[in-house]
């Protein structure tokens, strides 16, 4: 393979990603997520309109449901009118899912499946955070032999 091809290779693969998450009170929820789930802040605006978590590769980032810069671009961000489930579910990988589920119910998150373990080698709970989005917490996969 000629050097240039795996440039490209090499560029798409570090390749970032975010992922946003709209809540109405962005501090509260950056400040939720680093305490209940083990995650450093990497910033706050002093604004408090944007915050984002340290994650890796994905950033988590956080922003106001209603901001005139994109509902007036691309329409108001729609939730569910009734207590159902949100369109939206984050997933966070630990060596301890036992562990991170206990940090996380103690620090505020409501329980919805304590960890258990599944047919496909997982093991995998389930809590809602303080905007009532589910966060699943699971074991690392554990590749096929």
């Amino acid at each position: 393979m000629d050097a240039e091809f795996m440039e490209n290779v090499t560029r798409i693969i570090d390749v970032d990603s975010s992922e946003f998450i709209y809540v109405t009170d962005v501090a509260k929820s950056v400040a939720f997520y680093a305490k209940a789930f083990d995650y450093t802040v990497r910033t706050l605006d002093h604004s408090h309109r944007w915050g984002e978590l340290e994650s890796g590769q994905t950033t988590i980032a956080f922003t106001r449901l209603h901001q005139h810069e994109t509902d007036e671009l691309t329409g108001s961000v729609q939730t569910p009118s009734s207590p159902q489930r949100q369109p939206i579910e984050v997933c966070f990988a630990y060596a301890d899912v036992d562990a991170a589920y206990k940090r996380a119910v103690e620090n505020g998150a409501v329980p919805v499946s304590e960890p258990e373990d599944k047919e496909w080698g997982q093991k995998v709970g389930y809590v809602r955070d303080i905007n009532g989005i589910v966060v699943r917490m699971g074991s690392y996969v554990q590749a096929s032999k």
